[in-house]
């Protein structure tokens, strides 16, 4: 994905099993940050490990992915035009005052405008029910790509994500092996830097880039920065 959890992933696969038994793929859809794909391709240039590519947005399409969300938008903002993006966020200040755990949807036009409206639950539920295919259709396309090759499909969520839930099932929590899912995302990172994973790639800001609009994991889910969040969750484990 370009991100810092699949490429450690990889690299970890290559130093257990050699680089002639590790393949890659690439699924970029309508939404991806085309960095992902370029970030995606250092790490497997530096891995030297073999790859294919599938966009997946023709499949997002035929189940109408885009379709269902676009709705739910234009159900907040009727007055849209083409050319926007949106994300979802929750609010930030989780330490600085008792506020509700609502998600918020942001909108930003062409002009530059962003407008925000705060999501029914029934929207979210109806915009991520419709989002995680996106995940299931990536898990389908890797069990195609691993059954022929009589592979196995290795993992990427880490501990922070693994404990709070931050997957999607039978998306990218289903798969065969979980190397990451012991490590708080901070010791993530401190392997990365051992293994020489690209540093584009350890200073990328974690993001699930599902949405068209950028958006990071901490906007997204945790509402803290990592550091914070693993040292909370390693009390919480040891106490």
């Amino acid at each position: 994905s370009g991100g810092l959890d699949s490429a450690v992933t990889a690299a970890l696969s290559v130093k257990a099993v050699g680089r002639e038994r590790v393949h890659g793929v690439i699924l970029p859809e309508e939404d991806s940050n085309p960095v992902s794909r370029e970030y995606a391709m250092k790490a497997i240039d530096a891995l030297g490990i073999e790859f294919n590519e599938v966009n997946i947005t023709p499949m997002l399409r035929a189940f109408g992915v885009y379709q269902k969300r676009d709705r739910i938008v234009r159900k907040y903002f009727p007055d849209l035009k083409e050319d926007y993006k949106f994300r979802i966020t929750l609010p930030q200040d989780l330490l600085e005052r008792d506020r509700l755990n609502v998600y918020h949807l942001e909108v930003r036009q062409n002009s530059g405008e962003i407008m925000q409206a705060r999501l029914s639950r029934n929207d979210y539920l109806g915009m991520m029910a419709a989002n995680d295919i996106k995940q299931r259709v990536r898990m389908t396309q890797l069990y195609y790509e691993a059954e022929k090759r009589n592979y196995i499909v290795c993992g990427t969520t880490n501990r922070s994500e693994t404990v709070q839930g931050f997957f999607v099932k039978f998306g990218d929590g289903g798969v065969d092996i979980e190397p990451l899912a012991p490590l708080y995302k901070v010791q993530v990172y401190e392997l990365a830097e051992y293994l020489n994973v690209p540093k584009e790639i350890r200073d990328r800001t974690p993001s699930p880039d599902t949405y068209s609009l950028e958006v990071s994991d901490k906007d997204f889910y945790f509402c803290l920065p990592y550091d914070m969040l693993d040292i909370i969750m390693y009390g919480a484990a040891n106490n």
